[in-house]
């Protein structure tokens, strides 16, 4: 299927590794002018050596950005003024009792989860509107709906992400714009296998073991019984991004293999 996409400009934040990059990678290979985001300039040099090589696509290229740093977001704006597609991607996640998560980690899981996303929105949103064309595309989690009670600050930014999306849907109304949130479940990405290796180590047992007691214990309502590839949350992502999703405005598409226990 040709989704259209070919000549789009896509800029993907955080996507050096994990569901980033495998984003990045299927908007690549659909033929869209993707823009690879990291912190580090060499980890952005060897994401476009490897995705031009395994796409064909030349048309890759990247920015550093540290959306810690509101600094780091104006210079991107300043080097990218327009796109086609965004896809609020990027995000921290950290494990703390609730009564141990301080102000400090509050406002940092806000600055980068949500933030991010509201200052990059706030800029391309009305040039997407002026053209009528656009994507705007929110990576939030199944976390914003069944919040994580070992990291509530978490699913606090991931809600807070589907009520902007939806906010700006609604202020794209009878254009051809359109602002959608992907929630992925637990994915195999960079950062959780190695947690699941190292928690492996830990206690002295399988990775396999780790994941079934996972499962068991943390997200039992999971219906696949597994972690999905960062493949197939991008698989959705790239749809969304589509001229061929145009019906598709203010939703919230579930990729989390049924851990979300509601009929939404």
């Amino acid at each position: 299927m040709d989704l259209k996409l070919k000549g789009k400009s896509a800029l993907v934040t955080g996507s050096t590794a994990g569901i980033g990059k495998a984003i990045a990678k299927g908007l690549a290979q659909e033929g869209a002018h993707v823009i690879i985001n990291g912190r580090k300039a060499d980890d952005i040099a060897e994401v476009i050596k490897q995705l031009k090589k395994e796409t064909g696509n030349e048309e890759i290229t990247g920015i550093v950005a540290d959306f810690a740093k509101k600094e780091h977001i104006d210079h991107l704006l300043e080097e990218i003024p327009e796109v086609d597609i965004l896809v609020n991607n990027v995000g921290i996640f950290n494990q703390v009792d609730f009564e141990n998560i301080t102000d400090e980690q509050w406002f940092e899981m806000f600055e980068v989860n949500v933030m991010s996303g509201v200052r990059l929105a706030r800029h391309y949103f009305p040039k997407m509107l002026k053209k009528d064309e656009g994507r705007i595309i929110f990576i939030s989690s199944e976390s914003a709906l069944n919040i994580p009670t070992e990291m509530v600050h978490y699913g606090f930014s991931k809600t807070a992400q589907l009520a902007i999306s939806r906010g700006l849907a609604r202020l794209s109304k009878g254009t051809n714009v359109t602002v959608n949130s992907v929630l992925p479940g637990p994915t195999m990405s960079r950062a959780n296998a190695n947690d699941l290796k190292e928690t492996a180590k830990e206690q002295n047992t399988s990775v396999e073991k780790v994941v079934e007691a996972f499962f068991e214990e943390r997200r039992p309502t999971s219906l696949i019984q597994r972690f999905a590839e960062t493949e197939e949350v991008a698989n959705m992502v790239v749809y969304v991004a589509s001229p061929l999703s145009a019906a598709t405005n203010g939703a919230a598409l579930r990729v989390d293999g049924g851990v979300a226990n509601y009929i939404v």
